[in-house]
């Protein structure tokens, strides 16, 4: 998947933030993150000229790195599922059932037996705990809002540019994309327990980020957004990571409260978890046919003319393009339906391929998006969703209804 290390900034105004930024850098160089460095009011200026002139100082980490976060779960999933697992869709847990020789995990209409369970269900890691097992956690919502920048907008900031972190997390930041936009965000607004799918954006907490935003530059092109969107973060009660088998049910390992800097942790949770597994059931062994190589996913915009000549030789759909804003053809939509982990939604396919993710917002280029995964698919344009179960967009012909 793709990464660039473009490096960050974590900028200070006061000398109560220059405390903060030392006590950053003494962590980071117990983790032994190579590079960091205060830089002073000259050299922040020198690599971000837009930042505000009362910035005094930052920490300077070269080694940081933005990535596509679908794109790394969904190249994740690939790979598993080329491996041998299989995915489940829309298999909601109801209930789980201890039994001698594992559990039973129970949908409406199915059952699975396992010998052991890992509870990632994000922020429903607590409902499926208490199915379970005795301890006791609880899993706040925290939504977080952005602001997403179109292209026009490249060169606003060039590294990953954070304020001094609070209690509440890092706080609002301004980064480049690896598609480059720039995003802006987030706040962080602790929901109520039962809006753990509340991922409404508001005017009031968009005011905020845009005023926390404007801490670190004050002229943001505002103009230039092509969308706002809100995620939840996972807040554990218990104030960390929960990464641990469970002392009272042998085979339950929870993997809780996983929010920043979780992204950039999963490698070494899985391995961890690994770890848990085998020293709770024992007898792991390891697949030495195990093919770590993803099927790299073609990008019609980043082919040279001889490529993109060849590709449309071999299939004529890679010269048809569906999606203007991003130049998405309809052979890499294709190719997002039918991969191993393939998309069945229009949200789906513009997480794997990004058809809808410019300036229209898919505008021009949802309604083909949708024929081309009716026709892939063998269904009615009808049964096509925008996300989850219940999300229809057409019920019907416009004459007809």
């Amino acid at each position: 998947v793709h990464f660039e290390r473009i490096g960050s900034l974590v900028v200070a105004h006061t000398d109560s933030d220059m405390k903060k930024l030392e006590a950053l850098k003494e962590n980071g160089e117990k983790l032994k993150i190579p590079g960091l460095k205060i830089i002073s009011q000259e050299e922040v200026r020198a690599l971000e000229p837009n930042l505000n002139k009362d910035i005094i100082a930052a920490l300077y980490a070269p080694t940081a790195g933005i990535i596509e976060p679908w794109e790394l779960a969904i190249a994740c999933a690939e790979n598993a599922i080329d491996n041998g697992a299989e995915a489940k869709l829309n298999f909601e847990v109801t209930n789980i059932e201890k039994t001698k020789k594992g559990f039973i995990i129970y949908n409406q209409e199915q059952r699975i037996e396992c010998k052991t369970i890992i509870n990632a269900a994000g922020v429903y890691a607590d409902k499926i705990n208490h199915m379970v097992t005795k301890e006791v956690f609880s899993i706040i919502p925290r939504r977080g809002q952005y602001f997403l920048l179109d292209k026009t907008a490249k060169g606003l900031v060039n590294h990953i540019v954070f304020q001094c972190p609070t209690d509440m997390g890092k706080g609002t930041l301004l980064t480049p994309t690896t598609e480059g936009n720039i995003i802006i965000g987030p706040d962080s607004e602790n929901l109520l327990m039962d809006q753990k799918e509340n991922t409404n954006t508001t005017y009031e907490r968009l005011n905020h980020v845009k005023a926390m935003a404007k801490e670190i530059i004050h002229d943001i092109p505002y103009r230039e957004n092509i969308t706002t969107f809100a995620g939840l973060r996972a807040e554990s009660s218990t104030g960390d990571f929960i990464i641990e088998a469970s002392p009272s049910t042998k085979g339950f390992i929870n993997v809780a409260g996983i929010k920043s800097p979780g992204l950039s942790s999963a490698p070494a949770i899985a391995e961890y978890v690994v770890e848990l597994v085998d020293s709770t059931l024992g007898g792991l062994e390891k697949n030495h046919n195990f093919n770590p190589i993803r099927r790299p996913r073609q990008r019609f915009e980043f082919l040279s003319p001889e490529e993109r000549s060849k590709k449309i030789q071999e299939n004529p759909s890679w010269g048809r393009i569906i999606c203007r804003c991003e130049m998405i053809t309809e052979g890499e939509i294709i190719d997002a339906i039918h991969r191993s982990a393939g998309g069945r939604t229009l949200n789906g396919i513009k997480r794997r391929a990004r058809p809808g993710a410019g300036r229209c917002q898919g505008g021009f280029c949802g309604p083909r998006v949708m024929e081309i995964l009716a026709r892939e698919l063998k269904c009615d344009i009808t049964d096509i969703l925008q996300e989850n179960k219940g999300s229809k967009i057409l019920v019907g012909e416009t004459k007809n209804v």
